[in-house]
């Protein structure tokens, strides 16, 4: 286990001295080992205090030295997929003496960012988008003759997702130069074919071995149909042979130069084999590397899926620093779909690769059968969902608000269109803290309200939470259900499970003055500032609406016609969000009165404690209270 209290004098001072790349390629290579156990050092005792994406940083530690190293970056262009892996990057690319603040308000990000830094090349957050966006940078730079390098660093989880692949096969297409490297930190290859097929790939790469080979093909090819036989078979005798000792058969039928798979811990082999695909690249290449998750941290190591991302831990012992609190949302939609599912031999539950995340592990280990994580491949899950719906099943599809936005048209086709019975369960909806704007869950109201066929709710508590879920089941077509990050509002659970009627709101306080409509995870703030607004003479009705779609139009329009006035509160954008379902209900029904529309609103919202953010966006108590003394005209 490394520690910051290990780090000797001689490390502590190379890493106080790099400021850029620039500075690592001054180094002598046999630095670079200390540099990587400073960085590792540095890196828990930062991430110690901060929380963050450790384990997959601490992974690529030596990768991203040998990258830098090797290449001119940010000449060279380096993008980083997803970007959990990045920590390392931004320490050696100026932000070292910020990095206390990475993921808090106002700090650095914890991605990359273009705004950061110049050797932040493109903004990620989400997965699987790192090739298509170097082959772009490497078109481009094909078209302008320019002969610098480009990049891509993705990991094999991200390697689940269609989009990679599809950009690999037009990058084999269009053979340009593109460097792909896969950092592989889950495939499991023993050393002894792992190390034979790492000799096979640098000798058959390298300066001499390429020079040989093109001479080859060079007089080969000037003996006609003699020598293009001969060299098709000994391009087939290649091809095989790599194929057989390595994994790289795929990335060869795609058209990649396959290289690996290496340690990616011995800088060594990484900085003689960039500099050999640097010097001789000729077209795409695909280079493979080994790392471990967590590696040189001992509680990292032993579980790489708590250290994927973790708040707060304790250095010494990995433990987490938790805030304790009610329980969250997700462990309640865990536990009650798992409890649903004792009587329900049709529930179904999916993952896109976040099983911990989205509550499932409880699910997944009860019913094995019935669970299935579908990798990083949000469109699959639901249109797989959709299958299993039309053969009579009830599958509930758990993933992020933020990445429910790439599965949108499978939504609408796959699942709506047929009026199909799944259930989305959007986890993480509105603002979630320090992740930032990449995985904010405030455009789920937005653009799913609009769907037919689809009812879309938000619970108040965790309580309506586990009934919302039930209701979810027990409905014939698909359904939405969103609620947020974090703990409850610390309710009792119930024992009895209910259904609730569609479209049936809740009034839980009448009042003759305004009318006050939070959704979801804002009724309880609305709550405490209809009980202030009433100490200052203000008599504020709260309804629950409980669905987003179909609104309750008689308790609404009743109440805010007798009003007179009316405040929604949402943690989503105003734009085409709930306060705008409710003007159009009004709209409907005829009605003219006086209206605000609290909710995040037209920018991306940056990272920060939730209850900063919901203050910033004025969807807070206190906000409410001051919206409706304006409404008030008080």
């Amino acid at each position: 286990m490394l520690l910051p209290s290990t780090t000797t004098s001689r490390q502590a001072h190379i890493l106080e001295k790099i400021d850029s790349p620039r500075d690592i390629r001054l180094l002598h290579k046999s630095d670079l080992d200390l540099l990587a156990e400073e960085i590792r050092d540095f890196l828990i005792g930062s991430v110690a205090n901060t929380g963050g994406h450790l384990g997959p940083s601490l992974g690529v530690v030596e990768l991203t030295l040998a990258l830098h190293y090797v290449f001119n970056t940010p000449v060279d262009k380096l993008i980083w997929d997803v970007g959990h892996q990045s920590y390392a990057h931004k320490l050696i690319t100026g932000r070292r003496d910020r990095f206390h603040t990475l993921r808090q308000y106002q700090g650095i990000s914890g991605f990359p960012k273009v705004s950061e830094s110049e050797y932040d090349t493109f903004e990620t957050g989400h997965s699987s988008t790192s090739i298509s966006a170097a082959l772009g940078m490497a078109l481009a730079k094909d078209l302008r003759d320019d002969p610098a390098k480009t990049i891509a660093v993705i990991g094999d989880g991200s390697m689940t997702a269609g989009m990679a692949f599809e950009a690999l096969n037009q990058a084999g297409d269009i053979n340009k130069d593109l460097i792909v490297v896969l950092n592989d930190n889950e495939m499991s290859i023993s050393p002894n074919v792992g190390a034979l097929s790492s000799f096979l790939s640098r000798k058959l790469t390298g300066r001499t071995m390429r020079r040989l080979k093109d001479h080859l093909v060079e007089r080969l090819g000037q003996l006609s149909n003699v020598g293009e036989n001969i060299l098709t078979v000994l391009k087939k005798s290649e091809d095989s042979f790599k194929s057989f000792f390595t994994p790289g058969m795929l990335f060869e039928a795609l058209k990649f130069d396959y290289v690996g798979p290496l340690n990616g811990h011995n800088l060594e082999e990484l900085i003689e084999t960039f500099e050999t695909v640097r010097d001789t690249q000729q077209g795409p290449v695909l280079i493979h590397v080994l790392t471990t998750k967590g590696k040189g941290y001992a509680p990292a190591e032993k579980d790489p899926g708590l250290f994927h991302g973790i708040g707060p831990f304790e250095s010494e012992t990995g433990k987490s620093k938790g805030s304790g609190g009610s329980i969250s949302y997700t462990k309640v939609f865990g536990d009650t779909l798992t409890e649903i599912a004792k009587t329900d031999d049709t529930i179904v539950a999916i993952s896109a690769a976040m099983v911990a995340g989205t509550g499932l592990s409880k699910f997944a280990h009860t019913y094995p059968d019935r669970f299935f994580d579908v990798g990083i491949a949000e469109q699959h899950a639901v249109t797989f969902a959709a299958g299993l719906a039309s053969e009579g099943f009830h599958p509930v599809v758990a993933i992020y608000s933020t990445f429910f936005q790439r599965a949108y048209d499978q939504i609408i086709h796959d699942v709506c269109i047929p009026n199909l019975p799944v259930t989305l369960a959007i986890d993480r909806a509105g603002v979630v803290g320090a992740d930032g704007p990449t995985h904010h869950g405030v455009f789920d109201l937005s653009f799913l309200r609009i769907i037919p066929n689809l009812i879309m709710m938000a619970p108040k508590d965790e309580e309506e939470l586990r009934h919302m879920l039930y209701t979810s089941i027990n409905h014939g077509g698909p359904s939405a259900l969103r609620y947020p990050r974090g703990c409850g509002e610390n309710v009792e659970l119930g024992s009895e499970l209910v259904k609730l009627p569609i479209g049936r709101g809740e009034l839980l306080r009448d009042g003759a003055d305004i009318l006050l409509l939070p959704i979801g995870n804002r009724v309880h703030p609305a709550l405490r500032a209809a009980r202030g607004l009433e100490k200052l003479g203000i008599d504020a009705a709260v309804i629950n609406p409980r669905f987003i779609k179909p609104l309750d139009m008689e308790l609404i329009c009743d109440l805010a016609a007798s009003t007179g006035r009316v405040i929604t509160i949402e943690d989503n954008v105003r734009q085409g969000g709930f306060g705008t379902s409710v003007l159009e209900l009004f709209s409907r029904c005829g009605l003219s009165v006086k209206t605000s529309l609290l909710a995040h609103p037209d920018r991306f919202i940056e990272q920060g404690p939730q209850k900063t953010l919901w203050r910033n966006s004025s969807i807070n108590s206190v906000a409410i209270t001051e919206a409706a003394l304006q409404l008030m005209n008080r």
